[in-house]
C-alpha cells in the first residue's frame, strides 16, 4: 500500500490510494473494467488505460470535461494545476471557467484518466496519444506540434540561423537552441515585441492558422512575408511544401487559451410554448388511446397471416406500403407502429415455410388487460428498444436497403437517448414544451465525440429528433410537454416550479482563486463531479414506475361504450371507443367507413352475408342491432338484413370438382343464360345440379360476383359455416435491445468486486518473509510438499496469515492471503482474505507458501 503523503507514481499506486467509494464511481462509470474482475488493482489499472476502454470513457465525457481533457494532451506531462487551469482560462482569465474546472477534473479522476496531484497531474498515455498533437495531425484544440517537435529533423546550422532572425544569441547545440526558441515564444512581452515587427501579411497568415489547422502549403520560393515567419521560426517545415505553426507561438496568439471559447456549462433546454398540464395529459392520453388503436387495427389486419418476410429480412416496400394505406399513416408512421409491435413481442414471423409475420400469442394476452397497463406494456418497450424505426428506408454501410423489421435497425445508443431526452423535459417546469434545437444542444454538449459533429449526420441529434416525434405518437408527451404519466412511466421526480439552473456549482475555494493566487489542491472528490442524469430503471423499479403511469392514464381514457347509434342511410356511428365483444360483433356486420372522434361503420350487402357466413342468422343480427342501438332500427337496413337472408343459401356450393344446386330450377337457367358465367364452364347435371372444374371457392367468388348469395354446403349436405380463424405464431419473445457495452454494474456486483480486486491487491503486495528462494513479482510462491505442510501446520497454531500460490481445476493459478484454520487428510480450511470467506483446499494444488513480513 502506497504512503497517502508520497505522490502516486502510477496509475495503479493513484487507484490503490482511493477508498472504496471512490473505487465504485470509477466502476460505475467504466463497467467494461469489471468484465471480467480484474485480479488486482495492477491488472485495473493497466485495462484503464487500453485503447478500447479509453475511448469509450472519452466518448462518455461532456462537453468541458473533454475540453479540459483536450488541454491536459497539449500541456506538459506532468502538468500543473496551474498550467491547466492558464490553458483553460487563458491570460486573462476567466470566473466561470475557473468555477467549473474542479468539476472538470474530479470527473477525470472519477473515470481514472487523470492521476495524481494537484502539481503533478497526469493523463493517461493512451488519452495523450489520442487527443495530443503530432506531425501527422493536430489536436482537436487546433494546435500542432511544439517548437521541439516541429525541428527534431533540422539541421543545427539552421536552426541557429532561426535562432540569429530572432534576435537570440548562437548556443553550442542544438537543443539549447530549441530551449532558447522556446523561452521566447513562451514569453509573452518579447513575442509581442517580434511580432510588432512583422508584416501586415505575415500577421495575416498567422491569424489564418492561430485557431487551426495549424498546417499550410508553402510553394518552393515563399514569398518575402512567408520567408520573415520562417526565417525566425514562427512557421516551421515539417515536409516539402508544408509549414506548422509551433504550439508555443499558437498559444501566445490566442492569449494563453487552448480553446477559442470553452463551454463550462451546458445550454440551457429553451421552453418553446407553456400549456396546462390538464391540456398537456388529456392530449398526450387521447394519443395514447390512438395508439392501442393502431396497433389493434395493425395486428387485425395480420390476423389470418400477414406479409411474407423477405428473404434477407424484414418487410417489403410493397407491404410497407399496403400497412400504411390500411393504418390511414405515411410510410414512417406505419413502420414505426410495426416496429413498436415487434419490440413489445405482440408480432413476430411464423417461423413456416412459406414464412409471414402475424400476432404472437402473447398479442392475445395483451388484448385482456386494461387499456392502461396495454399503454405500459407499449411504452416500456420503446423506452427500453435498440431498434431504430427511423432508419427505415436508408441504407447501411453496405449500401443495403433498410426494410421494417429488418435487420441493420439496431442503434445502441438509442435507449440512452430517449431516456435522457425525456429527463430533459422532466426537468422543465410542468406544462412546457421545449425548443427542439435547445435539446439537441444540450446532447451535444453533454456527449459531444459521439458521431460527427454535423447535425445532419449526427445519429444521436437525429435519434432526439425521432424521439420527440415518437413520444408525441405514443402519448408520453401531449403538446410537446412532457405528460403525467410520462413523468410516472420515467421514474422521474415532480415537475419544477420553475426553469432550473443550467449553470454547476463550484466550491468557493475555486471561484475566487485568480491567477495570482494560490490554489487549492482538488483532490479526489466525487460529491464535486457534473451533476449526473439519473440512470434508467432497474425492472423492479420500472414495474413499480409502469404501475404509477398505468394509474394516472387510467382515468383520462375513454370509457368504452356498448351501443352505436343507427342512421338510416344504412350507417352506425360509434360516438366512442367500443366494448371489444361489441366491436368485434359490428367488424364482421358492417365495414368501416372513417374513423376519427366517431368511428362510422357501414352495411353493405357483402358485409352482412359475411355475418351470415359467419353462423349468424337474420333474427339473430335483428336482435343484435336491436340491443346495442341508441336509435331505433331504420327499415332501410332491416330490409337489407332480410333480402341477403332469403337468397342467402338458396344456392349450395360441393365439390365435384365443385357443383351447384338449387331447387329452383329458374334460378340455375338465369345462371347458364348469364355469359359472365362462361368462365366457369358450367354444365347441368339435373334440371336442379349444375357441375364445374373449378374449385368450389372460386365457384363462389364468381357467383357472388354475378350477384348470387350462394354458401358452401358439406359432403353431407350441411352448410358450411365460414369463420376467421386467427393466426397465431409459436410462442415468441420480444427482441433483446443491443447492449451499447457492459450494463453498469449493480449495488452487489460492486461490492463483491471492489471486495476481489482489493483482497488480489493485498496478496500482490503484501511483503512476504524471505523463504530461502527469490520470488519475483508476479510470481507465485515455490515450496516443497513437506515444507507447505509444516508453514501451514505452524499458522494454525499461531494464527498467522499466510500468502499461498493456488491452482484450481481449471489451472488457472492465483494468489491468495488466507489465514489457516484447520490442517487435516490433505486439505486446509482456511478464511481466504481474497474471497472474504471460509474456504477448503486441497494441499496438492498449493504451489508454495510464504509467511507474511511482519510490518
Amino acid at each position: 500500500m502506497s504512503n497517502p503523503a508520497t505522490p502516486p507514481r502510477s496509475l495503479a499506486e493513484a487507484l490503490r490510494a482511493r477508498d472504496d467509494a471512490s473505487l465504485a464511481v470509477l466502476l460505475r462509470a467504466r463497467p467494461d473494467l469489471i468484465t471480467p474482475v480484474p485480479t488486482d488493482l495492477t491488472q485495473l489499472a493497466t485495462r484503464a488505460g487500453t485503447r478500447a476502454s479509453v475511448l469509450r470513457a472519452l466518448e462518455r465525457l461532456d462537453r468541458f470535461a473533454l475540453d479540459t481533457a483536450e488541454a491536459l494532451a497539449v500541456a506538459g506531462d506532468p502538468a500543473s494545476y496551474r498550467e491547466l487551469l492558464g490553458l483553460m482560462a487563458g491570460d486573462g482569465g476567466d470566473p466561470v471557467v475557473a468555477a467549473a474546472l474542479p468539476r472538470a477534473v474530479a470527473a477525470l479522476r472519477d473515470q481514472a484518466l487523470v492521476w495524481g496531484d494537484d502539481d503533478r497531474l497526469r493523463l493517461v498515455r493512451t488519452a495523450r496519444e489520442v487527443l495530443a498533437p503530432s506531425l501527422q495531425h493536430p489536436s482537436p484544440t487546433g494546435l500542432g506540434p511544439t517548437a521541439r517537435e516541429a525541428t527534431s529533423g533540422m539541421s543545427p546550422g539552421r536552426i541557429q540561423e532561426i535562432l540569429a532572425a530572432a534576435g537570440l544569441p548562437s548556443t553550442h547545440d542544438s537543443v539549447s537552441a530549441v530551449d532558447a526558441l522556446t523561452k521566447l515564444f513562451g514569453h509573452r512581452k518579447k513575442m509581442a515585441k517580434l511580432l510588432a515587427a512583422a508584416p501586415a501579411e505575415s500577421r495575416e497568415v498567422l491569424s489564418r492558422l492561430v485557431w487551426g489547422p495549424p498546417y499550410g502549403q508553402i510553394t518552393p520560393e515563399p514569398a518575402a512575408h512567408l520567408r520573415w515567419l520562417l526565417d525566425r521560426g514562427l512557421l516551421l517545415p515539417t515536409a516539402p511544401g508544408t509549414v506548422v505553426l509551433p504550439r508555443e507561438v499558437a498559444l501566445h496568439l490566442r492569449e494563453g487559451r487552448a480553446h477559442r471559447e470553452p463551454q463550462p456549462t451546458p445550454p440551457a433546454v429553451e421552453p418553446a410554448a407553456t400549456h396546462r398540464p390538464q391540456v398537456v395529459d388529456a392530449t398526450a392520453a387521447g394519443q395514447a388511446y390512438t395508439a392501442l388503436a393502431t396497433v389493434e387495427e395493425l395486428l387485425k389486419d395480420w390476423d389470418e397471416g400477414g406479409p411474407t418476410v423477405l428473404r434477407a429480412g424484414g418487410l417489403s416496400v410493397r407491404d410497407l406500403k399496403r400497412t400504411a394505406v390500411a393504418l390511414d399513416v405515411s410510410e414512417p408512421i406505419a413502420a414505426f407502429w410495426v416496429e413498436l409491435a415487434y419490440a413489445a413481442g405482440l408480432l413476430a414471423s411464423d417461423g413456416e415455410a412459406d414464412e409471414r409475420y402475424a400476432a404472437t400469442p402473447a398479442y392475445d394476452e395483451w388484448l385482456d388487460r386494461p387499456p392502461a397497463e396495454r399503454w405500459t406494456r407499449l411504452a416500456e418497450a420503446w423506452l427500453t428498444a435498440t431498434r431504430t424505426c427511423g432508419l427505415v428506408g436508408g441504407r447501411d454501410a453496405k449500401d443495403r436497403a433498410l426494410s421494417a423489421l429488418g435487420p441493420g435497425l439496431d442503434r445502441s445508443a438509442a435507449p440512452e437517448v430517449r431516456h435522457r431526452v425525456l429527463t430533459l423535459l422532466a426537468g422543465l417546469p410542468e406544462g412546457t414544451a421545449p425548443v427542439a434545437d435547445s435539446v439537441l444542444a444540450r446532447l451535444r454538449w453533454e456527449r459531444p465525440l459521439r458521431g460527427p459533429r454535423q447535425q445532419d449526420d449526427d445519429l444521436r441529434g437525429r435519434l432526439a429528433r425521432w424521439t420527440l416525434s415518437e413520444a408525441e405518437l405514443l402519448g408520453v408527451t401531449g403538446r410537446g410537454a412532457l405528460s403525467a404519466h410520462g413523468r410516472a412511466l420515467l421514474g422521474a421526480p415532480p415537475a419544477p416550479a420553475t426553469a432550473p439552473p443550467t449553470t454547476a456549482s463550484a466550491p468557493a475555494s475555486a471561484e475566487s482563486a485568480g491567477p495570482g493566487d494560490k490554489l487549492p489542491v482538488h483532490h479526489h472528490h466525487p460529491a464535486a463531479a457534473a451533476p449526473v442524469t439519473p440512470a434508467p430503471l432497474s425492472p423492479p423499479e420500472q414495474a413499480v414506475a409502469a404501475a404509477a403511469a398505468a394509474r394516472l392514464l387510467a382515468p383520462l381514457l375513454p370509457e368504452p361504450l356498448d351501443h352505436v347509434l343507427l342512421q338510416a342511410d344504412l350507417t352506425a356511428v360509434a360516438p366512442g371507443p367500443l366494448r371489444r365483444p361489441l366491436a368485434d360483433a359490428l367488424g364482421v356486420l358492417a365495414d368501416v367507413e372513417s374513423k376519427g372522434g366517431a368511428t362510422v361503420y357501414r352495411f353493405t350487402p357483402g358485409s352482412v352475408r359475411r355475418a351470415l357466413d359467419a353462423g349468424q342468422t337474420a333474427a339473430d343480427l335483428h336482435a343484435f342491432l336491436a340491443g346495442h342501438s341508441r336509435t331505433p332500427v331504420p327499415q332501410p337496413l332491416t330490409y337489407l338484413i332480410d333480402d341477403v337472408a332469403r337468397r342467402h343459401g338458396h344456392l349450395r356450393v360441393g365439390a365435384a370438382s365443385a357443383y351447384v344446386r338449387c331447387d329452383d330450377d329458374t334460378v340455375l337457367n338465369e345462371i347458364m343464360a348469364d355469359k359472365r358465367a362462361s368462365g366457369l364452364r358450367l354444365r347441368r347435371l339435373a334440371p336442379t345440379v349444375l357441375a364445374t372444374q373449378a374449385d368450389p371457392a372460386a365457384l363462389l367468388d364468381g357467383l357472388r360476383a354475378m350477384g348470387f348469395a350462394p354458401a358452401a354446403e358439406s359432403a353431407e349436405g350441411d352448410v358450411l359455416i365460414t369463420r376467421a380463424h386467427a393466426h397465431r405464431t409459436p410462442p415468441r419473445t420480444a427482441p433483446e435491445p443491443v447492449p451499447d457495452g457492459p450494463p453498469p454494474p449493480d449495488v452487489t456486483l460492486l461490492a463483491a468486486a471492489i471486495r476481489a480486486i482489493r483482497a488480489g491487491d493485498l496478496a500482490a503486495t503484501t511483503p512476504r518473509k524471505s523463504t530461502g528462494t527469490a520470488v519475483k513479482g508476479g510470481e507465485l510462491p515455490r515450496t516443497t510438499p513437506a515444507e507447505t505442510l509444516a508453514t501451514m501446520q505452524a499458522a494454525v497454531l499461531t494464527g498467522d496469515t499466510v500468502w499461498i500460490g493456488y491452482v484450481n481445476a481449471e489451472g488457472t493459478a492465483t494468489q491468495r492471503v488466507i489465514a489457516p484454520i484447520r490442517v487435516e487428510g490433505g486439505f486446509v480450511t482456511a478464511y481466504d482474505h481474497t474471497a472474504d470467506e471460509v474456504r477448503t483446499y486441497p494441499l496438492h494444488r498449493v504451489t508454495g507458501v510464504a509467511e507474511l513480513a511482519e510490518d
